[in-house]
């Protein structure tokens, strides 16, 4: 009996090496009887154009200003930012009562926070768009990341006019590029956009990624992701969809159902690393990722999309040891309807998940990744073919 054939009868417990951290798995119970919590499925019937969004070419923003008519995509400082440019500095004290130094410890953080939208349809998704579609995203994705930069990094790019954003008043170390998709993820405009913050910290989730790859070059003078990405595409079990720079897969350690890693295959740190080949690639590899998803419950699947690259600012070392990837986490478990909770065991104990990743990648990757189940939407119409 192979060790697939062993892993998909057993529980047992698998280890993340890019967070240091493990996770059990336990197939048998994906057979349980669910008479759980049920989701209303994501609404898919939308207009082109909706006056009322503020998000939309043309319509006021929430907070006031107005959109102006962008072609493509359109970048703007969030009107609810999480973080401030502006703000009293906050220093710990060094002296004072030694267990409220030691326990109660805080910290200031300044940053600032931007809204891009993917698209001037209301009506479309990632799911929605051919490649050539999306590589205006990741080129503005790549523009933003590249401003922000040190002056001093060859990389740096002055702001270019159409991104209508201003240099930072401080240099920032670290900026995280996401999306969250569908009202199950908390999203509060189906407009598709995403987000980007930029702060003076590093993240606690992408602290734990640097350490642990500059951990693993240290020892063995290798990259981490570049030889997780060799060694997955050598076995094909957990991967979902493959091109020349690109491979996306159900990692080995995936906590949620459905869970994907887009890796790039050559040893790249940071967006503004690849070439126009790899730019198209990476916008194939997400137009099939998205549409498998669609296609798997027929519905417009919700998730958390985030870009891991190097920090802004940050030791060479960290830099060094970075590998681009992008993370997709979909709550959805067996249907449109039934999500994947983290609760009890996986909040007191370790996360846990019922399907291994060997299942859910050969469930996505038997899926159409030309097309959604719904069809080409008409795009500027509000229509739907």
């Amino acid at each position: 009996m192979s060790d697939r054939e062993v892993l998909d009868d057993i529980s047992h417990r698998r280890y993340n090496p890019l967070r240091g951290s493990w996770i059990l798995v336990s197939p048998h119970r994906a057979k349980r009887p669910w008479q759980g919590q049920e989701e209303t499925p994501s609404e898919t019937s939308l207009p082109a154009f909706d006056s009322s969004c503020y998000l939309c070419p043309g319509n006021p923003r929430a907070a006031g200003g107005t959109n102006p008519a962008y072609p493509e995509t359109f970048v703007f400082v969030n009107d609810y930012s999480a973080v401030k440019e502006d703000q009293p500095d906050y220093v710990q004290p060094k002296s004072g009562e030694k267990l409220s130094l030691l326990l109660l410890q805080a910290t200031g953080v300044r940053g600032k926070c931007y809204v891009i939208c993917f698209n001037p349809s209301h009506n479309v998704t990632l799911a929605d768009m051919p490649a050539e579609m999306i590589v205006p995203i990741i080129k503005t994705w790549t523009v933003l990341y590249a401003s922000h930069l040190p002056k001093s990094s060859p990389y740096y790019q002055e702001p270019v006019a159409e991104l209508r954003i201003t240099v930072p008043k401080d240099q920032y170390t670290y900026m995280q590029i996401f999306e969250n998709k569908g009202a199950a993820m908390g999203c509060s405009n189906p407009h598709p956009h995403g987000q980007a913050w930029t702060t003076t910290c590093i993240p606690e989730e992408a602290g734990l990624e640097i350490q642990n790859m500059k951990e693993y070059k240290r020892k063995h003078g290798t990259g981490l992701l570049k030889d997780y990405v060799d060694l997955e595409i050598a076995k094909m079990e957990r991967v979902v969809a493959l091109n020349d720079h690109f491979a996306a897969l159900c990692p080995w350690w995936a906590v949620w159902p459905f869970e994907t890693m887009v890796i790039c295959r050559r040893e790249v740190r940071i967006l503004p690393e690849l070439t126009k080949e790899e730019q198209v690639g990476l916008a194939e590899i997400i137009s099939i990722v998205t549409k498998k998803y669609d296609n798997l419950f027929e519905t417009s699947f919700p998730y958390s999309m985030g870009i891991h690259q190097a920090p802004l600012d940050s030791d060479p070392e960290d830099r060094e040891a970075c590998h681009l990837h992008l993370h997709f986490v979909p709550p959805l478990l067996r249907s449109a309807t039934v999500k994947k909770f983290l609760v009890g065991y996986e909040l007191m104990a370790e996360p846990q998940r019922d399907i291994t990743p060997e299942q859910a990648a050969e469930r996505l990757r038997n899926l159409r990744g030309d097309e959604v189940y719904r069809g080409k939407l008409m795009y500027n119409t509000g229509t739907e073919a």
